[in-house]
């Protein structure tokens, strides 16, 4: 039996992931809305500790002012007496037909200055309800056709939006940073900044580079045929992990948005250990939220979608006790070593050694036995099947 969250955990939601009512291109929706308040308020009694959401998903897209307000404080209310709190707030800009070409890098320059003010409202909203990461997902930045999009120009807006964001951010003193949400395709035939390697190559051209990082999805990542594990080391590596988004897919297809784990386990087992183990002592590599965006099936019933729920956490937190049970099996410390792993973490060059130094040691070069070093094996199908005994609980 899997242990029960809590509030410690950092487990968070979107408002859009259990209050998705299940239409999809090919079908209507099998489940009705759900109100925003009775998701807080069942993702405490479930021990999440956050809800996120997209400004749409509180607020009717196009209501007035006053009708906005009373949502807004219906919302607050349900925090004030749940103890959720809201750790990340992010903005539609790709379900209303104005943004169907995008809304930062669209042709149409009128919609480029209507999606900077309707994210600019959102951020003043996030940085009111004590929000520290702004996610940016541009789903509709891109195209389908390539003579229809100058990919350089649309870089340029999109920089540029982020650069004003930044500056105003700055401006109102915001405790707020910006994680970028890297997607190959779905729902353009080709999105910018499709991975996590294009958006850090973005981020170095900002004004204020440090006010930027990423939000990496499982999903998202796996759809480009890439590792996500890797992908969030790449981002730890370079202090670019602001937030992520935990799922589950299986293979290079559509976006799935299955249940954490109900994909690539043994991949899910590998991002586990790293954000738990991962970190320069052994501890933790991420404090942040532990964020599910998925969706409930649209063979569930209102009942399924919180089972759903708590099948995410579930998940995480067995996963959390099969990795640190491997971590602490001396079988597999000495299967480390074996495998030379922990070696990779020492210097090729020695402190203070230069070139000179390497050119003159015979051992690197001359005296090295090339043939015997080469026939040694490292041992990695070894240590990967102790790290399968431990996810199926054999050991």
């Amino acid at each position: 039996m899997a242990p029960r969250p809590t509030p410690a955990d950092k487990f968070s939601f979107g408002l859009w992931t259990v209050g998705w009512s299940a239409r999809d291109p090919f079908g209507d929706a099998t489940r009705p809305d759900l109100d925003p308040v009775e998701s807080v308020h069942r993702l405490a009694e479930l021990g999440a500790y956050g809800v996120t959401f997209h400004d749409d998903d509180l607020i009717p897209f196009g209501v007035d002012a006053a009708t906005r307000d009373q949502h807004i404080a219906r919302f607050r209310k349900a925090l004030d007496e749940t103890g959720l709190v809201v750790p990340m707030v992010t903005t539609n800009l790709f379900t209303h037909p104005v943004f169907k070409d995008g809304g930062f890098t669209s042709n149409d320059r009128d919609v480029r200055r209507y999606a900077l003010r309707k994210v600019l409202r959102n951020v003043d909203l996030a940085a009111e309800l004590g929000a520290k990461t702004f996610v940016m997902w541009g789903g509709r930045e891109g195209s389908e056709y390539d003579v229809a999009k100058d990919v350089r120009a649309a870089l340029e807006r999109y920089r540029e939006a982020v650069d004003l964001l930044t500056q105003y951010v700055i401006d109102r003193g915001y405790d707020l940073r910006f994680a970028l949400e890297p997607k190959p395709n779905e729902p353009r035939g080709d999105i910018l900044l499709p991975t996590v390697g294009h958006a850090l190559a973005f981020i170095s051209t900002l004004a204020h580079p440090e006010l930027v990082g990423l939000n990496p999805e499982v999903g998202h990542e796996q759809m480009a045929g890439l590792n996500y594990a890797h992908g969030i080391a790449q981002a730890l590596w370079q202090g670019k992990l602001f937030h992520l988004d935990l799922n589950g897919q299986r293979g290079i297809k559509y976006d799935q948005d299955l249940v954490f784990g109900h994909g690539d386990l043994m991949n899910a087992f590998a991002l586990v250990d790293l954000l738990e183990n991962g970190g320069p002592g052994g501890g933790p590599a991420y404090d942040g939220p532990r964020h599910f965006d998925y969706k409930p099936s649209r063979t569930e019933d209102i009942a399924g979608v919180w089972a759903s729920a708590e099948a995410n956490m579930a998940t995480y937190l067995l996963l959390k006790e099969r990795a640190a049970a491997f971590r602490a099996d001396p079988e597999v410390a000495e299967a480390l070593a074996a495998s030379k792993v922990t070696e990779l973490a020492t210097p090729t060059l020695a402190d203070g050694e230069s070139y000179a130094d390497l050119l003159a040691d015979r051992s690197a070069f001359e005296d090295f036995d090339v043939d015997a070093t080469a026939a040694r094996g490292f041992g990695f199908v070894r240590l990967n099947q102790l790290a399968v005994e431990h996810l199926l609980g054999a050991r």
